[in-house]
C-alpha cells in the first residue's frame, strides 16, 4: 500500500444531498463510532432506531431513540429488530457484513463500516474480517456501499491519539521502527460521521466501497509531533529502532502500571504505508475533512483523558 492507493468499486456520481426521509437504523448504536453517529443524526433531525444489545449501555449515553434489542449472533432477533427498515446503518465490524445482509430488508440502503486495515500485507485477522465483508457485499447485488476509513480520532475514549499522548506523557524518547518515516493519514470522527451521513443520503444503488481518510498524509514522526504539541507535551526525540526488537518488547507495556498497552501487530503494522486518494470520496460524498491540526485541536480540547483500555470495538 503506498501513497494516493484508495479504492471506489462500482461507484455512481454525486447526487444532490437532501433529507434521508426515514428512519435510520444503527446497528452497533453503543459502540463509539454508533453513538458518533446517532448524534450527529440527532443534530441533523433526522430519526433513527438503535439496534443494540445491551439497554444500559443505551441508557448512559443519553440519548433519545427506543433500542430495539438484537444480537449479531441471533438471525431471528436481528430480522425482527430491522424488519421495516428502510435504511441500515452498520457500526460493528464488516465481519457481520453477512448477518447484516440476510437480516435487512432487500431493499434497505445499507452504510457498512469498514477499514482500511483491509490493504494491509500483514496476515490480520481484523482485516481478513473486512475483505470477507466487502466481499458478500459486492457479491450481494445490494444497494449499500461500505466506507473504510484510516485511523480514526476524536472521540470520548477512543485509543489512538490519546493513546499516543499517554505514552508521550510517559517516555524519554520515540522509539519508531524506520524513524517513523511510514505514512498515516487519520480521520477526525466528526468527518466519518459526515460521510455516513452523506452516504445516507446520496444512496448507491449498486454496492460498492470508499477509503475515506483526513486530508494530507503525513510520516509517523511528524504525526507523533502533532500529537505532543497539540497536548501540551514535549516534544521527544525519535529513535529509530528496527520493528523486530520493539515487537518483542511491545508485550511488556502490559506489565508496567500506567502505561497503556501496545500490541507487537502495532508495531508491525508502523512498517506500512496507509496513505490514500481521497478525491473519490470527496467526489462520492461531497465531504471535505478537517487538517489534522484543526482535529487534534478539537481533541485536546476537551482534556486530555487517560489512556483508555484496549477494548477490542469494531
Amino acid at each position: 500500500m503506498s501513497a494516493g492507493t484508495g479504492i471506489l468499486q462500482r461507484a455512481g456520481g454525486p447526487r444532490p444531498a437532501g433529507r434521508i426521509g426515514a428512519p435510520v437504523h444503527v446497528v452497533g448504536a453503543t459502540s463509539r463510532p454508533g453513538a458518533a453517529l446517532c448524534r450527529a443524526l440527532a443534530a441533523a433531525g433526522e430519526a433513527f432506531v438503535p439496534v443494540l444489545r445491551d439497554p444500559a449501555r443505551w441508557r448512559a449515553l443519553d440519548l433519545a431513540g427506543e433500542p430495539r434489542l438484537a444480537d449479531l449472533r441471533g438471525a431471528e432477533a436481528l430480522q425482527r429488530a430491522l424488519r421495516d427498515a428502510t435504511h441500515v446503518v452498520a457500526c460493528v465490524h464488516a465481519q457481520w457484513t453477512p448477518a447484516i445482509l440476510a437480516a435487512a430488508p432487500p431493499a434497505a440502503r445499507l452504510v457498512l463500516t469498514g477499514s482500511t486495515r483491509r490493504f494491509s500485507r500483514w496476515p490480520d485477522a481484523h482485516g481478513d474480517g473486512v475483505r470477507a465483508g466487502e466481499a458478500a457485499l459486492l457479491a450481494s447485488g445490494r444497494p449499500g456501499i461500505m466506507l473504510h476509513p484510516t485511523m480514526i480520532y476524536g472521540t470520548e475514549g477512543e485509543n489512538n491519539v490519546r493513546r499516543l499522548a499517554a505514552l508521550l506523557r510517559r517516555l524519554p524518547v520515540a522509539p519508531l521502527p524506520g524513524g517513523g518515516r511510514a505514512l498515516v493519514q487519520p480521520i477526525h470522527q466528526d468527518d466519518v460521521a459526515r460521510c455516513f451521513l452523506a452516504a445516507l443520503r446520496r444512496p448507491a444503488d449498486t454496492p460498492e466501497a470508499l477509503v475515506i481518510a483526513g486530508p494530507t498524509p503525513l510520516a509517523y514522526r511528524d504525526f507523533l509531533v502533532a500529537v505532543a504539541r497539540a497536548a501540551g507535551l514535549r516534544v521527544p526525540a525519535v529513535l529509530p529502532v528496527p520493528a523486530g526488537p520493539l515487537r518483542l518488547l511491545a508485550p511488556l507495556t502490559r506489565l508496567l502500571p500506567g502505561m497503556p498497552r501496545i500490541e507487537a501487530d502495532e508495531i508491525r503494522r508502523l512498517t506500512e504505508d496507509k496513505a490514500f486518494d481521497i478525491g473519490p470520496m470527496r467526489a462520492r460524498l461531497g465531504v471535505e475533512p478537517m487538517p489534522l491540526a484543526e482535529g487534534l485541536a478539537r481533541t485536546f480540547g476537551q482534556g486530555l483523558a487517560a489512556a483508555p483500555a484496549r477494548d477490542g470495538a469494531a
